[in-house]
């Protein structure tokens, strides 16, 4: 389907995890205007809104988190509609989640997670919950009574778009409190950076397997000609350029690929086993105020 017309600019959606995401998205927005490229953006509190706000027509693509994009194609899926990644930072492919634990612990293998206590990030993150659990899971640990679960449940809705909680868990495994943390693999070098994690103080036990993260996502109503334009100036952003390079900083990466999906099975069944979202995109883990 092309039926989406509109004199509006091609607007995405996105989420206001940080303040730096107004920074970001003006910093863009300026850009693509000096390539004739009229673009605007609007700025959800949650990523259950925004991927809602998507389907109802009010933007025509949203930078998704990976649960995002789980829940937005389920939700297209269910009204019969279609939706398409188009491009993806350098960063956002083939990460790993990592079970990390004390380098003097007794805990040689993850069955010997059985009984103990395990910090996550919050409720909604696929990399320092859904997806480590998932993992857990998967290896006959479930995470509803093979051991004790310590989950730092930082700016829930914000599907881990932050590191609040992953630095609780890590600080909780280094006080005693836990006796394993779950982090993605990025964040286990920033802590180290940081002085979270002081030198020799804890190793990796387990790795999940590569993941992607977050995409740009236009549903099956867009101007193809207005997307494929947004995908091609993005695509074209260089990093060697000083006008564009803080914005690719702050974002995080060093150059925008083309988006895919064969990044994301892994969460699609970590939803399915945990119960977060319903083959529809409806929400099903309780407690969660999406």
């Amino acid at each position: 389907m092309t039926t989406m017309t509109s004199s509006r600019p091609f607007t995405l959606g996105a989420v206001a995890y940080d303040p730096k995401v107004v920074t970001i998205w003006e910093g863009f927005r300026s850009w693509f205007a000096t390539r004739d490229f009229a673009f605007d953006y609007v700025l959800y509190s949650n990523y259950e809104a925004q991927a809602e706000a998507h389907l109802a027509g009010h933007v025509d693509v949203t930078w998704d988190s990976p649960l995002a994009w789980v829940r937005t194609r389920r939700l297209a899926a269910a009204a019969g509609r279609e939706a398409r990644a188009i491009a993806m930072r350098d960063t956002d492919q083939d990460l790993t989640s990592v079970i990390l634990v004390r380098t003097l612990s007794e805990i040689a293998e993850v069955d010997d997670l059985s009984g103990r206590v395990i910090a996550t990030g919050a409720l909604d993150s696929p990399q320092a919950t859904l997806l480590p659990l998932a993992y857990l899971a998967g290896l006959g640990l479930d995470p509803r009574d093979a051991f004790t679960l310590r989950r730092f449940d930082v700016m829930v809705n914000k599907h881990g778009d932050h590191v609040g909680g992953e630095r609780d868990a890590v600080k909780a495994l280094i006080a005693g409190d836990a006796d394993a943390a779950c982090v993605i693999d990025g964040n286990q070098l920033a802590f180290a950076k940081e002085g979270t994690i002081e030198t020799g103080s804890v190793r990796v036990l387990a790795r999940t397997a590569a993941y992607d993260h977050c995409t740009m996502t236009v549903l099956d109503d867009v101007d193809d000609q207005v997307a494929d334009r947004f995908t091609e100036l993005l695509l074209s952003m260089s990093y060697d350029d000083p006008e564009v390079r803080p914005l690719l900083q702050l974002e995080g990466l060093r150059e925008w690929r083309p988006g895919r999906t064969s990044g994301y099975q892994q969460l699609e069944a970590a939803v399915d086993r945990l119960g977060f979202y319903g083959a529809d995109g409806s929400i099903l883990i309780e407690g969660y105020p999406g």
